[in-house]
């Protein structure tokens, strides 16, 4: 008696395809047996094939390495990339916003005379509390000048709103004694201007707790922030080496770069600008 279309069904491969990279993931063989009638029918899958690519890697790979993740849907989703301004004689790029919301308001670059030569050691880039520094300006200034105003840099210097410079070392020899001459060869010239004196003691608190032993090379990060409650805090390749609570030194350190004999003019300039655009 021939067999019927029931009795027979042909070979299928049914091939499962990634949603995410669109490739076969399980290609399986599906073969029913003929069977007589009223016998179960059987079902053979085969085994997973082993991955033949030599070496080339799926687009999840590939996501995964560059950062990118995917939907659900497989769309891929870029992580967002943070805007950064690059400070033009190092080409150092400093982050726009901190993750703690604090904004870039200058960059700029410190130079040291050695030997008959002006050295590069390091750029700086100098963020702040906006929010707060635009409702002090606006506080004690009101109305809006044409240009950045002595009494605005004085402001910001005793004020003790949120601040931070980040150093990032340009000068490939720099050690970490030679860090702690000039900070407090700097610290001791500002304390002088600002009250008319020396203050050696304090000025070298600042990097005094930083020990000999921290390797400074090019691309090495200093963050000096100044905290509410006139704290100064450094930090040495992301360790805290020194929190000194001193009105003073904060001030002291925020002249550096804002006051008259400024470390970088044109920071010092673009600081002011930012200030203006503020009313």
């Amino acid at each position: 008696m021939p067999t019927t279309m029931e009795d027979v069904t042909a070979k299928t491969e049914a091939i499962e395809i990634d949603p995410k990279s669109g490739l076969a993931l399980k290609p399986t063989m599906e073969k029913e047996k003929l069977v007589s009638e009223g016998e179960p029918k059987t079902t053979e899958t085969a085994q997973e094939k082993p991955n033949c690519t030599n070496g080339a890697k799926t687009e999840e790979e590939k996501n995964e390495k560059s950062g990118q993740e995917k939907e659900p849907n497989g769309a891929t989703v870029k992580e967002e990339e943070v805007p950064v301004e690059v400070e033009p004689k190092t080409g150092i790029s400093f982050a726009v916003k901190l993750e703690d919301g604090m904004q870039l308001k200058a960059v700029g670059l410190r130079k040291k005379s050695m030997l008959g030569m002006g050295l590069k050691i390091y750029g700086f880039g100098i963020y702040a509390d906006n929010e707060k520094l635009k409702d002090l300006m606006r506080s004690k200034i009101g109305k809006a000048p044409s240009k950045p105003t002595k009494e605005m840099y004085q402001i910001v210097i005793d004020s003790d709103f949120g601040m931070m410079v980040r150093l990032v070392i340009v000068f490939s020899n720099l050690t970490m004694s030679m860090v702690r001459k000039n900070f407090d060869e700097g610290l001791g010239a500002a304390i002088k201007k600002l009250t008319g004196g020396k203050n050696e003691e304090l000025t070298k608190k600042i990097m005094g707790e930083a020990s000999d032993d921290i390797k400074l090379t090019s691309g090495s990060v200093i963050e000096i922030s100044r905290l509410p409650g006139y704290v100064l805090q450094t930090r040495v390749k992301g360790e805290i080496v020194s929190k000194v609570e001193s009105e003073l030194l904060c001030r002291a350190f925020i002249y550096m770069y804002l006051g008259d004999d400024p470390f970088d003019k044109e920071a010092k300039e673009k600081f002011g600008a930012s200030m203006v655009s503020m009313f």
